[in-house]
This record gives structure tokens, sequence and C-alpha cells, in this order.
């Protein structure tokens, strides 16, 4: 684990959102990597309910001013920065104002996700590799946590293929209980198409359902994490048929445990 360069993504880490199980996974582990002797750097997006003035985020203004491409809209991409105090940890937060300036994160006040999450997955997957790449930082992991994050496997091995700065990470995805129910969006498939990705890899994005998305995520990763007790049986059965290294969430509650599964990759 020595000086190995661990990407953390995720759409919750502690101290910045409420305490989930992915919240807190997403603090524990880069944590757990650091006393190891590895190096970490995380992703997270900006939602307007984190308090920059509290968690002194500021700007770089250096990775920031990019206009990313979505559904051929041209949007503009900001980054900024925090440490997480007393563990030498940096967190890169994806910002954007027409997706990440309310004050919620994924779902609006009556619990129900946004209609627009399929544009802001897009969005954060792109920002972060682009922003990776600025930072000339080649990751030997990236780590996947939650639902949000599920179309970095693809966007990896197909988008961005021919980049030489993730030609030998490997890719892990953490899957999570589902949060939500029925599709993500009607037009998911179509956006994605947009990005001249092989239809061929995306038949499941036509019914942009939990179930699709970890199936995606794990058919394109390296490594699967059954981070919660409580997953679909049919998601279990897409893990286990994928015959991929995986750890099950016992498994994935041992710290020596994960970095043995680290360092099979």
């Amino acid at each position: 684990m020595k000086d190995k360069k661990i990407l953390i993504i995720s759409s919750e880490v502690v101290p910045y959102l409420p305490q989930t199980e992915q919240a807190i996974n997403s603090f524990q582990i880069p944590k757990a990597i650091n006393e190891h002797g590895g190096q970490t750097r995380i992703f997270m997006p900006r939602y307007g309910l984190i308090n920059e003035r509290r968690h002194q985020l500021h700007e770089v203004i250096r990775l920031s001013g990019m206009n990313l491409v979505i559904n051929d809209m041209d949007m503009p991409l900001i980054i900024k920065v925090a440490s997480i105090p007393k563990e030498r940890m940096q967190v890169y937060f994806i910002d954007n104002e027409e997706y990440f300036k309310r004050r919620s994160a994924l779902h609006d006040e009556k619990g129900k996700i946004f209609k627009d999450n399929d544009e802001r997955m897009i969005f954060f997957t792109k920002g972060v590799i682009e922003t990776v790449k600025k930072l000339n930082w080649s990751p030997d992991i990236i780590h996947l946590h939650g639902w949000f994050t599920a179309l970095f496997p693809l966007y990896l091995k197909s988008y961005f293929s021919d980049e030489p700065l993730f030609s030998e990470s490997k890719i892990i995805s953490s899957i999570y209980e589902p949060n939500f129910e029925g599709t993500i969006s009607n037009k998911f498939y179509e956006k994605v198409v947009f990005d001249k990705i092989e239809k061929q890899h995306l038949e499941d994005l036509k019914q942009a359902n939990f179930e699709a998305l970890s199936k995606i995520a794990a058919t394109h990763s390296d490594g699967i994490i059954m981070a919660s007790e409580n997953l679909p049986d049919s998601v279990i059965k897409n893990i286990k048929d994928s015959k991929k290294p995986h750890l099950d969430f016992s498994q994935s509650k041992d710290e020596e445990t994960y970095i043995e599964f680290y360092n099979k990759f």
C-alpha cells in the first residue's frame, strides 16, 4: 500500500454532509489508506448546503474555467478545495451554478430525486476526470462510492479510453443500498449516447433504475464491494455472476481485509 495512489470519488463525505454509511466510509477509507502509507485525493460535488466558510473551501483558479459539454450544452466547471482538519486529506469539490447551487444533495424536500440527476452525474464524471488530468495525478486505484458515481467506469473505459493518465488505473465500485425508487430519467440513455459511447454498453440505461446503475458500475469495474447489508438480491446476484474480485458486506467492515483487497490490484 505504501505510496499507492488512491482516488476516492463519492457523492457524500463527512464532515461536509450528514453521517450516512456512504459518507462515513468515504472518510474512513482514505484515512486508513493514509495510515498505511498510501496517497489519497477525494472528490465530491459542492452542494449548496455545504457551508463554505465553516469548512474553508476556496476556488482553485488554475483548475476552474473549463466548459463541459452536457447534452449539447456548455456548462462551466468550477473547482474548489478544502482540507479535512487533522487528517492531512485534501477534498476537491466539483461545482456548477446550474447543477449544484441548490441547498440539497440528490433529493428534493419531499425526498424525490432531482429530475436532472442524469446530467449532474455526467457533469460530475467529466469534471472529476478533467480535473485529475489537470493535476497530472495518475491514480493506481479509483474507488467509487454510491450510485451517483455509476458512470465513471463506463466513461473511463470508453469516452476517456485514450487518456494515458488512467491507462493503468484499476476501478473499484462500492455499491450501497438504494435511496430512491423508479428511474433516474427517461432521457438518460439519449444523453449518454450524445457522447458517442457505443450503444451496446448502454442498454441498461434505457431503464435507469438503481439495479441498472449498479449493473453498469459492476460491469465496467475491476473490483466490487457490497458496502451495505441490505442490497437487492438482483444486485448481489449480478455482482457474484460477474466473477470479479469482490468483498461482501461483513468483509468490507474489516480494515485489514480492505487493504488486502486494494493490494490485489
